[in-house]
This record gives structure tokens, sequence and C-alpha cells, in this order.
């Protein structure tokens, strides 16, 4: 078996053992197909896609981005049905370590499907750690979303205002159990899926480029969130019904908030956000908490099935 770095020419194996992915889940299959041109047209100084070939056949692929200067990030591990079991996976979980390691990352971390417990076990074997849990909320758009008076206020204080101050925003997280749970993980600026390390300029940067919200009454900040990305993708969500139309998504890094009237009143300000900007549906990143998911719910927002779970292995051992 040879590990090695991705090329064009592996895109048809590639696309060979991924077509049945989680068809028991998804209908449209695996993306990672539809990816690979992409990730091997865009490696360099930040980013390895890396194969494992037996005989001239691609059997497994994976890839790993850095995100900061001591984070890396893997994504895509994918190994061929009838190559399991034979160390593919710790080879190339081995290889995307040691490219992240000499380019000065101290943690790489992924993220596993809560559902996917084979591939927790493998994210395990070869290394990861648990790390944080996360799970989407999904406000819908909405110009005229406004807060419930009926719980839209805090023992008196008055009703909420949401400001675009990244700096409360950021002293807000900072101190947040959101902040505490996720590990002082949100959402990564560049890189869909990865969630990395929040800084303050994260939020700053979100005030100018994006949008960043800071729920406020009388007492001090009560919640904050920020717009991540927008992004198209197929009508119907994997249910099968999809009819060749595109949604327009807009993603946001992180929700945090202290109670519920906060809670409906970050994600009224969200949903107006996301109709602002055209969107056709929403996902916020949440702590898997009992509180953030039930506050969520009591707020009156859809929640995803199920959680994600980010895993984390600790580099700093290797040579």
């Amino acid at each position: 078996m040879e590990v090695r770095q991705a090329r064009a020419a592996d895109h048809e194996d590639i696309a060979a053992f991924t077509s049945d992915t989680w068809s028991d889940r998804f209908d449209r299959g695996d993306y990672i197909a539809d990816v690979f041109p992409e990730w091997v047209e865009s490696d360099g100084p930040g980013q390895r896609t890396v194969v494992a070939a037996e005989d001239g056949r691609v059997i497994g692929v994976c890839q790993v981005v850095l995100l900061s200067e001591h984070e890396a990030w893997a994504q895509g591990m994918r190994v061929a049905d009838d190559a399991r079991a034979k160390g593919v996976a710790e080879a190339m979980n081995d290889a995307c370590f040691d490219w992240a390691r000499e380019r000065g990352a101290t943690v790489c971390r992924n993220m596993v499907f809560s559902w996917n417990v084979a591939g927790l076990g493998a994210a395990r074997g070869v290394g990861y750690d648990p790390a944080t849990e996360f799970r989407w909320a999904h406000p819908d758009p909405d110009v005229d979303a406004r807060t419930d008076e009926s719980v839209g206020k805090r023992d008196g204080a008055g009703e909420f205002d949401v400001v675009p101050d990244p700096d409360a925003a950021w002293s807000y997280w900072q101190r947040s159990d959101a902040s505490r749970e996720l590990a002082g993980l949100t959402l990564d600026p560049e890189e869909s899926w990865a969630l990395s390390e929040c800084s303050r300029e994260r939020f700053r940067e979100a005030a100018a480029e994006t949008a960043v919200f800071a729920v406020q009454d009388a007492d001090g900040t009560r919640g904050a969130a920020y717009r991540t990305r927008d992004y198209e993708r197929e009508s119907g969500d994997g249910d099968g019904e999809g009819d060749g139309e595109t949604d327009l998504w807009v993603e946001y890094g992180v929700g945090a908030w202290d109670d519920v009237p906060a809670a409906q009143a970050l994600f009224a300000a969200i949903a107006r956000d996301a109709a602002e900007v055209g969107a056709d549906r929403t996902r916020v990143l949440i702590p898997e908490t009992p509180r953030h998911v039930s506050d969520a719910a009591y707020a009156g927002i859809p929640v995803s099935e199920d959680p994600d779970f980010v895993m984390a292995a600790d580099l700093t051992g290797r040579v």
C-alpha cells in the first residue's frame, strides 16, 4: 500500500468506492466525488489531499487543512469497503498528522456524525479524543420576525435590543457557558464545516464583512452570534425530492444566549438578517446541551435531529 498526494486521475476510483456511502441515509450520495477535483486543484501550502493506493487502485482518501498557525482540520476520510480493517485509515491519518505537524500544527480536529458509530470508532482508533458536540438550529428567514412580548422580557429589565457590536458580542462569548461547552470553537470563516478557536478578530471581521449580533438589555449583553457564509444547495435537503432547484442557505457560526427570552431575541434577529440577504434556509451552530437545545425548542426554533461530534488529536508528541 502506498500513501501519496492525490492526483486528478484518482477521481474515477474515488467516485467508485464512495458512490454508496451512507446510501441508507442520504439519497444524494456522498459529496466526496463531487468535491475531489476541486480538492486536488486547490492543494497547496495550507492544504493536502492524500490517497491510499494498492496495486494501482485508489482505496482511500482524506484531506487535511491548516486553519491557523497551530490548528489543523481533517475531513473526508473514506476507505473502500473491501480495504477496511487493513490499516488504510491509520496510514492516511498518520500522513495527514505528520504533514500538519511539520507545518506547526499542535492540534488536529475533525467532525463525525453522532450516528456514524463506525466512524467514531475509527477516529478514536487513529488518535482522536472527544472534544465537543453541537447541533444545528434552523430559524425560518422572516423579515418581520419579532420577539414574543410574552416571554421577550427578562426579569422586568425591559425588552432586548440587538446591536452590531463585535466587542460586546466577543466579551459575552468569552464568558458564556456556550463557549465552555464548545471548547471555545465556532465555525471557521474560511473552511466549510470546520470548527476552529474563536477570537475577537473573528467577531470584528464578521461585523465588517457579514453580520454580528449582540443581544442587550439594561443589565448588559445576554447573547451573541455572527454570520459566517451563504451557499446554494439543492432543494429537498437529501430526501430524494429535489427538483433541480436550489435553496440559498445562510450559516451562522455560533449562537449563544443566557435564557429563553435572550434566545428568542437572538433568533428573531437572525431570522430578519437571513431574510434581508434572500435566504431560503438557515443553520446556526449551537451547543449540544439539554439547556441550549430545549431553549431553542421552547423559542419555537426547529433543531436538527442529531448532534455532530468534534474530535481532537494532540500533535505535539509527533516528531
